[in-house]
């Protein structure tokens, strides 16, 4: 396998190779049940804890645990099934990256009306876009930061939440799925999302907390701190495409994924690869699309 097929440049090569050799020796160790891992797979893991093999084994293991634990979430990746919540233009993925490379992801609170829509199934849509992503070399090196937008939270959505639920976002959050979040901005939040953000934030890890930023309804303001105008949307301050045409266009993006995403519900593992190139080329067609129209 080539060094652009395993993700990061000449330098990381060989001690990604040697962690792929290490992961894989104690995964199958550690896993009776599965007789295989593909390198593609393995990779993911390994740069959402920067090579370090023993937290990429315990990543891993949680992943696999995740997905066990909670099939009525980690089996439901179907965007055929929620088309109705994503063509309210609840959820975007930004076709430019942040200058540090990560992918930038936006949802809007306010599209989800909690009477037609379960707080498990918007959540499946955030485990939709991540095993998208997570193919993307650059995201596997580079990580996420998202944009939540809670103008139109409602005690209907707060209604949603229970500890155990909290419990399950978290984990994804912080250590069961194989990607960095690089930061997490909420912005147009009301006094009465605190509640709920009280209620998730002991099962984040520290470094997870502290890149949780407040911006308020004086968003614009402040999220240029984290932002270059060039990669928001206007409706955020930015100069990039309008919110409804990348909302349209990462659900078309999620529509075309719907086969690979019902593989991956249904493996044991989640273990799915696909050609490398297919992600680089969606990124980059979407990207030039959006910014051309």
């Amino acid at each position: 396998m080539s060094g652009s097929e395993l993700g990061g440049g000449p330098e990381d090569l060989e001690p990604l190779g040697r962690g792929l050799v290490d992961l894989r020796r104690r995964a199958l160790q550690e896993l009776a049940s599965v007789r295989i891992f593909s390198d593609q797979f393995l990779t993911k893991f390994l740069w959402a804890r920067d090579l370090d093999v023993e937290l990429s084994l315990k990543l891993l293991l949680n992943y696999q645990r995740w997905r066990r634990e909670s099939p009525e979430i980690s089996r439901c990746l179907s965007p055929s099934s929620v088309l109705g919540l994503l063509n309210t233009t609840y959820h975007a993925v930004l076709p430019q990256r942040d200058h540090s490379g990560s992918r930038v992801l936006i949802y809007r609170i306010g599209q989800w009306d909690p009477k037609d829509w379960l707080a498990f199934q918007v959540f499946s849509v955030s485990l939709m876009t991540s095993e998208i992503i997570s193919m993307e070399t650059e995201t596997q090196t580079q990580g996420l930061k998202a944009i939540f937008d809670l103008q139109g939270w409602s005690l209907g959505h707060a209604l949603q939440f229970n500890p155990s639920l909290a419990r399950k976002i978290s984990s994804v959050l912080s250590d069961s799925f194989p990607l960095k979040v690089r930061g997490i901005h909420l912005v147009n939040e009301p006094m009465f999302f605190r509640p709920v953000l009280a209620m998730i934030r002991p099962f984040l890890p520290d470094k997870i907390r502290k890149r949780i930023h407040m911006h308020g309804a004086h968003f614009q303001d402040t999220l240029s701190d984290f932002f270059s105008p060039s990669v928001l949307p206007p409706e955020y301050g930015g100069e990039g495409p309008g919110i409804e045409g990348v909302c349209q266009a990462w659900t078309n993006q999620l529509l075309q994924s719907e086969q690979l995403l019902q593989q991956i519900a249904t493996h044991p593992t989640g273990d799915i690869t696909i050609p490398p190139e297919d992600c680089w080329i969606s990124e980059t067609v979407e990207a030039e699309q959006l910014l051309e129209g």
